[in-house]
């Protein structure tokens, strides 16, 4: 393959990303009730119309520099028109009247926002509770949970450091243990990525399921390799393997979906998970500090001890002005961290659940698996690139993960970006380059990605 310097791959490859249009969305909104208005499929965004049947409409519904192949929505995603007009509304009214907004909007538009997150997420809004990212989500999760000296933590050594640490810490307050397991080596990965069955992924984790066992606590989608998780399997096999068991002994099954969230066509109860944690600015592409946690039911809440005081639960706020101890068990409501939010971004959640759900989830998940496969089956092809994430869609999701013999992943990753291309490195002891295609992404900035990296490898 001939050689490509920066002028000319910019004006080829580059190109695919050019018809991105920057400045503002609108959406109507009535203050009085909180409430979005839209017009069949079509969202009117400060005169940009936005086309969610069509591939290139979305695409130009985010405000993106051209020039540059953007594919990083695994770490901080662009926000679509909707949600940027959302935000900028919600913003100048505050800037305005900002005791008199809040006041008269705070809790509409704050149960609009949860009412939208159930849409999306095909779950009852009263379990959900909103948190401002992932690692804040798991963090009140895992130290809320009830454990106890004898009983343990079960997790695999491929979880982030968010799940690890948190689950550290809470084991330290309550005396439980926590124990590890592989489901993979390092290094150990075939022509098509890491080769692993969902039944044996599903079979390794609930072998290592014991008497001691209260949490198995693990990730959807690795952003250190890009293996998807089972999820229903695991959840199946692992409560045949645990038994009946009284309900302070059940094996609770608790999940960080931060990165097959706003991917993955799947609603919550069929996760077959008791806790699911996310934050929103990823793949979702929603404001900025925000997440969720989802329980099932309240079965599941009532299990939570909250770590910080709530606003959403006013029950906790009166029994402290009687003088005594809030009655009542612990809701998602009540699970919510108080104090004052970025108000602004929180409510535009509401814009960013419809926005995908007004695309399809389907539709979502199909075009996302469609571009990860292109770029996955380029990768193999191309000489001196080594595929780390499964090839297989039903191991695998959004995120990309290859090594580029001869140089580490940084290097990769800079000479991806001098090349117009942003990519990643994955944040564990063992690194990658990664690239995640998105539906903010053509086809041909997938092509012209792979070009990128034949570039490089050379």
């Amino acid at each position: 393959m001939q050689r490509m310097d920066r002028r000319r791959f910019l004006a080829g490859a580059g190109a695919a990303a050019a018809g991105a249009l920057a400045g503002g969305a609108g959406v109507g909104f009535d203050v009085a009730q909180g409430a979005r208005r839209l017009t069949g499929i079509t969202m009117a965004a400060g005169g940009l119309a936005v086309d969610t049947a069509d591939w290139s409409s979305v695409r130009d519904a985010f405000s993106l520099s051209p020039g540059r192949i953007h594919m990083s929505a695994l770490y901080i995603a662009s926000h679509p028109a909707p949600v940027r007009q959302a935000i900028d509304e919600h913003r100048r009214a505050l800037d305005r009247d900002p005791v008199g907004y809040l006041q008269r909007n705070e809790r509409s538009l704050t149960f609009g926002a949860i009412e939208a997150a159930g849409r999306y997420m095909q779950a009852d809004p009263r379990d959900i509770a909103l948190t401002d990212s992932t690692t804040m989500g798991l963090g009140l999760l895992y130290s809320g949970l009830p454990l106890s000296a004898g009983q343990e933590i079960l997790t695999t050594e491929h979880d982030y450091y968010v799940t690890h640490e948190a689950i550290r810490l809470a084991a330290e307050r309550s005396g439980a243990a926590v124990r590890r397991i592989r489901l993979h080596e390092r290094g150990n990965f075939g022509r098509d990525g890491i080769a692993l069955e969902p039944d044996a992924i599903a079979e390794r984790i609930a072998a290592e399921v014991g008497p001691r066992t209260r949490v198995v606590a693990l990730t959807w989608v690795h952003s250190g390799t890009g293996l998807k998780l089972p999820l229903a399997r695991i959840a199946e096999a692992v409560r045949e393997r645990a038994g009946e068991r009284p309900p302070e002994g059940r094996v609770l099954l608790c999940v960080d979906g931060v990165h097959g969230f706003g991917v993955e066509d799947a609603g919550m109860e069929e996760l077959g998970f008791d806790f699911f944690a996310a934050g929103c600015h990823k793949w979702l592409f929603g404001p900025r500090g925000t997440g969720v946690v989802w329980g099932r039911g309240q079965d599941a809440w009532s299990l939570l001890r909250p770590t910080i005081p709530s606003f959403l639960d006013s029950g906790p706020w009166v029994a402290w002005a009687r003088g005594v101890v809030p009655p009542g068990e612990t809701t998602a409501r009540r699970a919510t961290p108080g104090g004052f939010k970025p108000f602004e971004h929180r409510w535009a959640l509401a814009q960013a659940f419809d926005f995908l759900r007004e695309i399809g989830r389907e539709r979502v998940a199909e075009r996302t698996h469609a571009l990860a496969r292109r770029l996955k089956e380029g990768l193999v092809e191309t000489p001196g690139v080594r595929l780390v994430t499964p090839l297989s869609a039903s191991t695998s999701s959004g995120i990309v993960c290859f090594d580029v013999d001869g140089m580490s992943a940084g290097e990769a990753v800079d000479r991806l970006d001098a090349l117009g291309v942003v990519a990643t490195v994955t944040p564990y002891a063992t690194t990658h380059a990664r690239l995640a295609p998105s539906v903010l992404n053509l086809p041909e900035e997938i092509d012209a990605a792979i070009a990128a990296v034949r570039e490089i490898a050379g």
